[in-house]
């Protein structure tokens, strides 16, 4: 349980932090997402505490989990954020986030999107095209603002890391390519509208290895000292996010080795350095638990038919993602099988975990671990499901921080034809 410090055994069932989880699912029902806020603030106290002495913003990568009770808790110790939305930003300022603390990513920003975030004065639009600079730079002019920039480069740095969350390759969809920044940047002097103020990379997801964040950070500062030496005024350097977890066997760096590495390689230069941390943050801070519906045994496999599925929790599907999956109740009387984990939606593609050794009874609780990030925020309604209830775990007390959704929530919008 090493990679799971606020969740663990204690007489033979699984708690958080002091709580037993089948106490849980008794009060709230399964699925269920289970969060311990002691492993939220302890993971962000580590980033910011790595930076101590060097003028620095850690911004929440909001996209990882956007529960309002998660960006409030963040915003209090005084996080920033990274947001990818319009939706996004308005949680971000529901929960209370600090407008000066927030980056605006992403490479399809709307109009809408932009006045919002304009009106608010928020930190930095990191921008990922020439189109998208021109827009913004309209839609300033109309609202008579100066709209804060960093270019988002593409350094063409392998992250090695599925090729679905890997971005800083010359083929992705995401950022400026390298070669073409350095004019881009030189360019932006003639938008009357825009203000260069940063510098923004960022590689990918799910990172294990320190190589690529350094090789990236080598090309940016590269590249900075040439943006200087034009005379271009560059106040900070955000260097992203990505750094991976443990769900199984990966052994990332930990968090000060990377903030070394990345204080080390940014040496006596005055920018401020932004980072935007979403899964090392909150992944291993959450888990789903669920009941067995029914046990199915054939002449090939044992199912374990549960009532989470990949509307749930959908990594497992999309990127055949591994989770560790833990009895809730330990027992002493064997009966190990290797079952074959699997929700009640049709989709052979429906399952969340294959060929794990457990002793299993029907109406048995199990806990999917390692799913605070990028499980509540990719969850839908396919199959009709309700999306699971949140609770949040406070030492001895648990608050309930979103309902289950209702079956008249869901078809509440909808109309029928006359």
């Amino acid at each position: 349980m090493s990679g799971f410090p606020s969740f663990g055994y204690q007489n033979s069932g699984l708690c958080s932090e002091s709580v037993q989880l089948d106490f849980i699912a008794r009060k709230f029902g399964t699925p269920c997402y289970v969060y311990s806020r002691a492993a939220l603030v302890a993971a962000y106290q580590e980033f910011d505490a790595a930076f101590a002495g060097r003028d620095h913003l850690v911004c929440y990568a909001v996209k990882a989990n956007s529960s309002l009770a998660i960006l409030n808790l963040f915003a209090r110790l005084g996080s920033g954020f990274d947001i990818v939305s319009g939706g996004e930003l308005r949680r971000v300022l529901k929960a209370g986030g600090d407008p000066q603390k927030i980056v605006f990513s992403g490479v399809g920003k709307q109009p809408d999107e932009m006045r919002a975030a304009l009106a608010i004065d928020i930190l930095c639009f990191n921008v990922e095209s020439e189109a998208e600079l021109q827009v913004l730079n309209q839609v300033a002019g109309e609202m008579n603002k100066i709209a804060p920039v960093s270019l988002r480069v593409n350094p063409d740095v392998d992250a090695k890391t599925h090729p679905y969350i890997s971005t800083g390759l010359k083929e992705n969809k995401f950022g400026i390519p390298f070669d073409e920044a350095e004019s881009l940047y030189a360019s932006s002097r003639d938008f009357s509208n825009v203000r260069v103020t940063g510098l923004d990379c960022h590689i990918g997801s799910q990172l294990t290895e320190l190589a690529p964040f350094i090789e990236a950070c080598r090309k940016m500062l590269g590249l900075l000292d040439r943006l200087q030496t034009q005379g271009l005024q560059i106040d900070h350097l955000d260097l992203g996010g990505g750094l991976g977890i443990r769900y199984s066997a990966e052994n990332p760096p930990l968090v000060g080795q990377y903030v070394d590495a990345l204080r080390a390689c940014v040496g006596q230069r005055k920018q401020r350095i932004l980072i935007e941390p979403g899964r090392a943050l909150v992944g291993n801070a959450g888990i789903l638990l669920t009941r067995v519906e029914y046990l199915k045994h054939t002449g090939d496999k044992n199912f374990a038919i549960v009532d989470a599925a990949m509307n749930d929790l959908m990594r497992p599907a999309l990127y055949d993602a591994y989770h560790e999956i833990l009895p809730v109740n330990v027992k002493n009387d064997g009966g190990i099988k290797t079952y074959q984990v699997v929700g009640p939606v049709c989709e052979t593609g429906d399952f969340l975990g294959h060929d794990r050794d457990l002793a299993l009874s029907q109406g048995d609780l199990l806990a999917i671990m390692s799913v605070g990030a990028y499980g509540m925020s990719m969850s839908s309604n396919y199959n009709t499901r309700p999306r699971a209830a949140e609770v949040m775990v406070d030492g001895d007390q648990v608050h309930l921080i979103r309902e289950r959704e209702s079956m008249e929530q869901l078809m509440a919008g909808e109309k029928i034809l006359p």
